[in-house]
């Protein structure tokens, strides 16, 4: 009887994959998705960011480098293959029916605590994982149930979602749920262009010194998005504040109060980054535009971005008015439906007989 052969083992030591993220000083161009992350990161009761846009404009670079200047912060990605539980976590019953202990099987919004949760092509997710996504992270608190039993935990962090409009849109409802959003085109200037390269073909060759050389610059950012965490409770809005922000909300036509709270909460952020101890105008109109370009109704949107028709309030222009254009090309209001053409008279003719169907008896 012959023994079986015994194959030996054949071990291959791995090297653990680490994966270094781009500075956040580095990035080039954008201005405004570096200020939306760095207000988000600063107050991440806002609600996150959504970041709207083209394959390539450095979406998911951003939020890593947002990750990697917050001291001790992880940085989590929500797969879009994710279940209910495996996001918000689970309770196991057993063991309460066994020994009387609640314990929780924590999800990723747990392990995204003090983090940043990166989600890209939020608009694919199911709405129910959205949904509470958002709940949970303008709220700071995840509430897990599960036969009755349920149990809360802390739940802070910076939400970033991205999304490409050509793969579809995000629903009005959860569409509103995001704090702020902006939406990013390709860089057609050539010296842009250029100096992204530069920067991204450095840190693929050599990231240590892209690293080393924008040390300093992250330090000073890092220290003041510390600092202006903490000198959010101290900020107080001015009267004058609240009102312009009412008006900027009423001028884009919004719904509900949404709105008029995120720019409040945004424009503090900013003051508190640029340490300062008060909320003024300027602050809210340097945030009105992340606030309120996803929440104006359709149809409007268009108007307000490029043809100058409608813009929030300002100083210079408190109610937000805009020029008038000439009386000679003023056009009357369409009556009824929108392009409908007035009746026109047609005439009428007898129908033959078909073949294969017996005449019409009078």
């Amino acid at each position: 009887m012959s023994t079986p052969m015994s194959i030996p083992e054949l071990t291959m030591p791995v090297e653990p994959a680490t994966r270094a993220a781009f500075p956040f000083t580095a990035l080039v161009g954008q201005p405004q998705l570096r200020l939306a992350l760095q207000l988000a990161a600063i107050d991440p009761g806002i609600g996150g960011v959504l970041i709207s846009g083209p394959r390539g404009t450095a979406k998911s670079t951003a939020a890593r480098a947002l990750a990697a200047l917050l001291p001790g912060a992880p940085f989590m990605t929500l797969p879009l293959a994710a279940s209910l539980e495996q996001l918000v976590g689970t309770l196991n019953v057993e063991d309460v029916l066994r020994d009387g202990q609640v314990r929780l099987a924590p999800g990723l919004l747990a392990r995204a605590h003090n983090g940043v949760l990166y989600v890209d092509e939020v608009n694919l997710l199911p709405d129910a994982l959205v949904d509470a996504l958002l709940d949970v992270a303008a709220s700071g608190v995840n509430t897990v149930e599960r036969d009755g039993i349920s149990q809360q935990h802390a739940a802070r962090f910076v939400l970033v979602g991205t999304m490409n409009p050509e793969e579809g849109e995000l629903r009005p409802q959860l569409l509103d749920r995001f704090g702020l959003s902006l939406v990013l085109a390709n860089p057609v200037d050539a010296a842009q262009r250029t100096a992204i390269l530069r920067a991204r073909l450095g840190f693929d060759e050599n990231p240590g010194a892209l690293a080393a050389q924008h040390a300093k610059e992250q330090a000073a950012l890092s220290a003041a998005l510390v600092a202006a965490r903490a000198a959010l409770p101290h900020l107080t809005w001015p009267d004058a504040v609240l009102n312009h922000a009412a008006a900027c909300a009423i001028a884009a036509g919004v719904d509900g109060m949404r709105a008029d709270l995120v720019m409040l909460r945004a424009a503090r952020a900013l003051a508190a980054l640029q340490g300062r101890s008060e909320v003024t105008v300027d602050d809210v109109d340097a945030v009105a535009e992340l606030a309120l370009a996803h929440r104006r109704p359709e149809g409007s949107a268009a108007q307000a971005q490029g043809n100058n028709k409608s813009s929030p309030p300002s100083r210079n222009n408190p109610e937000g008015l805009q020029d008038q254009p000439p009386a000679a090309s003023a056009q009357p209001a369409p009556q009824g439906d929108w392009g409908a053409l007035p009746a026109q008279p047609e005439g009428t003719t007898k129908v033959r007989a078909m073949a294969g169907w017996p005449p019409k008896k009078a």
